[in-house]
């Protein structure tokens, strides 16, 4: 009964810690004092960035940026704006690019020759977002903190804004800007903020290279601080980036700042300033203006130092260290459990064969949770809606999966007690196939872990293993997992290491559980109180960023280190060895909940998919769907002219997409010219319908030729004969955009091209009306334009 007791207070204090931990900060009101963050002030900037979707090239963007230069203007920045035209590298036969226009204000500081402090956000939106969250918050906490540094005095140095377009069209203003604007080269610090969500507490997770000095200001000047040197390792290896990458790769130091709770909004219609968390942009500014301060009124700026370890304890307490010192953590857990395990053999609670068992009981439990996270990922996600099914209902996915993890450790953990192999054997080896059974086939991840969890427990489950040496065993286990880390990724060890510090100082204090005074006794729930609440906000952050229930093992394996001597129960068959069952049975239930349950509601909308073509070589229209955003409101818009539907393939749409005739209407064609410039040089102009934003041509020469310019922006891309090569080009130009092509001799051209417009308010190609339970996502909505031409030279 008093480890029952030790457990629930462990788990309450934990919970509360973690609750606390990830709490956004109460919003300051507009009256808070100058000199302070105030959402209450930034919020007008919101709800006027995020009036409604503003995707690079849409006049609803031109409207953003005007009213951005009134606001920079207001607070003495004296704006610029910068116009790119920016070509991605090729991409096999695709090439991206666009026009965009970037806003450049400075705050002048005391010596204008030292580097500046940059503070940096994008302005424009993903097609069909409001964009309250990502990045209006942003870019109205980089106003608001330029208003507070002016209220703290003047700056020692220089403070730009830069505010870019094209972020979400590949970072297009970032690019042009460190490549080609002259203030990039006086830049000495960039603060980014951006945001995958609308709530949430705000995390530090990316820096600069060689971040030691940076780190050491954070440490002295972070409030209320989240971040740690795990995610920004995480973060470098997906395929993500944002403006901070185009500083980070110029050599620049800095920190990247975002946001994701409520990862639903991203990129959605969904993304209003009714839905962004104020605590979330308090969150921002307190901690940015923390940092920006310190750096604007520095007398130097962080100089470049060795990368450090870092992460946030709780509160304002900042660990950072060099990798190096990660090993200490590490030899003082190896020298506590040596001293643990040896009282506790002396004590006769511990022996090494049920400690290699334990071992393998700790192998399991990981193994176990993972195939049973791959299979409710599998089911819970399944059917219509996709990943945005889930993240509707993320609240009950994030408790299907803790009570899985938790019920499987558990479970692991009662049968480590027992000693029995039919139920652990047989567990994960149907979960392994019931992965195959959901997949329709060879599931590798999902049978994998379960097969080995199933060979795992027949080999090391005949027998019990007292809670002695199962602790034992596990601690073991994490000591040889923090190991590896250390020496293969340092920067991420320490999310273990202190876990594991925690574990094995309760192991030396009270002989690995074998000491059961309650004095003794409280020492095991603090600890793995404190631990808990660690966990509670890893476990948190990788629920809602990667999406991966399977990442849930790390924190799994994490309170495992503390909390294992609370969770095994007595040998034998108390009642309370069922406890991990009934977890388990819990989670499942909730997992089908969330797969039968219609999660759609006038808050979290089905995602549908309509917009309208115009062929012009032909003459004929279709509505488009597209079949994975199927919806009865998309279905019923598709057949209104009363057409079937059929799956068909387009070059303008990347997959196959359902699509039924619709009445044409009338569209101005674009204009298309060619002309040779000199032997060997050609220029090739097109010059969209107004109100284009996107413009997409398909190039096929019939001899050899080389792209040498799009625009203004300087390109060598080889364009095969006889082959199709992709330019897809934000926000044309309204006199059209312009390529330069080197060629050999005489030659042909086809050219094929599709137009994405803004949908008319009215007539055949407008969108019906959206029920409140859908939403249109992406282009959703957009009129494509498309048709051919022959041309020659």
């Amino acid at each position: 009964m008093g480890r029952s007791i030790a457990l629930f207070l462990a788990l309450v204090v934990g919970v509360l810690i973690a609750w606390i931990e990830l709490r956004p900060a109460a919003p300051a009101q507009a009256d808070a004092p100058t000199a302070q963050f105030s959402a209450g002030r930034a919020w007008a900037d919101v709800e006027q960035i995020a009036a409604a979707p503003h995707p690079t090239g849409s006049a609803a963007n031109r409207r953003v940026r005007d009213h951005l230069i009134a606001r920079m203007t207001e607070l003495g920045l004296s704006p610029r704006l910068r116009s790119d035209d920016v070509l991605l590298p090729p991409n096999g036969d695709r090439l991206h690019g666009g026009s965009v226009e970037t806003l450049i204000g400075i705050l002048p500081g005391r010596d204008r020759t030292q580097p500046a402090l940059a503070l940096m956000a994008h302005y424009d939106s993903a097609p069909g977002a409001p964009g309250a969250g990502d990045d209006a918050s942003g870019v109205a906490a980089a106003l608001e903190i330029v208003r507070a540094l002016r209220a703290q005095g003047l700056p020692a140095r220089d403070v730009a804004v830069i505010l870019t377009d094209g972020e979400e069209a590949g970072l297009l203003g970032a690019r042009g800007f460190f490549a080609r604007d002259p203030l990039a080269k006086r830049l000495g610090f960039v603060l980014n903020m951006e945001a995958r969500g609308s709530a949430g507490r705000v995390q530090m997770f990316e820096t600069g290279h060689e971040n030691g000095a940076a780190i050491a200001l954070f440490s002295a000047t972070a409030t209320r601080p989240s971040a740690g040197s795990l995610f920004g390792e995480v973060y470098e290896r997906l395929p993500n980036d944002t403006d901070f990458t185009l500083a980070r790769d110029a050599g620049l130091a800095g920190f990247n700042y975002a946001f994701a709770d409520h990862a639903f909004d991203y990129h959605s219609p969904t993304d209003t300033p009714a839905n962004l968390h104020p605590g979330s942009l308090q969150d921002m500014g307190d901690q940015v203006l923390a940092a920006a301060a310190k750096l604007a009124f520095a007398s130097d700026l962080p100089a470049r130092a060795p990368n450090v370890v870092y992460g946030v304890l709780f509160g304002d307490k900042v660990l950072a260290y060099p990798p190096a010192w990660g090993w200490l953590p590490i030899a003082l857990s190896a020298g506590l459990l040596a001293l643990a395990m040896v009282r506790a053999r002396r004590r006769r609670g511990l022996t090494w064969g049920e400690t290699a068992r334990g071992l393998g009981a700790g192998v399991y439990a990981l193994l176990g949770a993972a195939s049973v996270l791959h299979l409710a990922g599998a089911v819970a996600g399944g059917g219509d809606g996709g990943a945005h099914r889930l993240l509707a209902a993320i609240g009950r996915w994030e408790a299907a999966q803790l009570l899985l993890a938790a019920g499987f450790l558990m479970f692991a953990a009662a049968e480590a007690a027992r000693g029995r192999r039919r139920a652990s054997t047989l567990l994960p080896l149907l979960v392994g196939l019931a992965n195959c059974v959901v997949a329709g086939g060879l599931d590798p991840i999902g049978l994998g872990t379960g097969l080995a969890a199933a060979l795992l427990a027949m080999a090391v489950g005949r027998e019990a293993v007292s809670r002695p040496s199962a602790w034992a065993g596990v601690l073991l286990l994490g000591l040889v997992v923090t190991t590896a880390l250390q020496f293969v990724a340092p920067h991420t060890a320490y999310v273990l290491a202190w876990p594991l510090v925690l574990g094995a100082l309760s192991a030396a204090t009270t002989d690995l559980a074998v000491d059961r005074r309650p004095v003794r006794l409280a020492v095991l729930m603090l600890m793995a109180a404190l631990s808990l609440g660690w966990v509670g906000v890893h476990a948190h952050l990788i629920v809602i960023v990667t999406g991966l229930p399977e990442m849930l093992c790390l924190p799994l394996l994490m309170a495992a280190l503390t909390i294992w001597p609370l969770i095994q129960p007595a040998a034998g068959a108390p009642p309370e060895r069922m406890t991990g069952r009934a977890l388990l049975i819990l989670g499942a239930v909730l997992v089908a909940v969330l797969r039968l349950h219609d999660p759609w509601s006038a808050r979290h909308p089905q995602p549908g998919f309509l917009a309208y073509q115009l062929d012009q070589d032909a003459g004929r229209a279709w509505r488009i769907g597209l079949p994975n955003r199927r919806t009865s409101w998309s279905d019923a818009a598709l057949q209104a002219d009363g057409g079937r539907i059929t799956r068909t393939s387009h070059w303008a749409w990347e997959k196959p997409v359902d699509a039924a005739p619709a009445a044409p209407i009338l569209i101005g064609q674009p204009g298309v010219s060619l002309i040779q410039l000199e032997p060997g040089l050609v220029e090739l102009r097109v010059t969209p319908p107004a109100g284009a934003r996107v413009l997409s041509l398909h190039l096929a020469p019939q001899a050899p030729a080389m792209l040498l310019q799009a625009g203004a922006a300087r390109a060598e891309a080889s364009l095969p004969p006889g082959r199709w090569t992709l330019l897809r080009w934000v926000a044309p130009p309204a006199e059209g955009l312009t390529l330069r092509l080197r060629t050999q001799g005489p030659g042909r051209l086809q050219l094929r091209y599709a137009v994405g417009m803004e949908a008319p308010a009215s007539g055949p190609a407008a969108s019906p009306a959206l029920p409140s339970n859908i939403m249109a996502l992406g282009r959703s909505g957009e009129t494509v334009v498309t048709g051919s031409r022959n041309l020659a030279w």
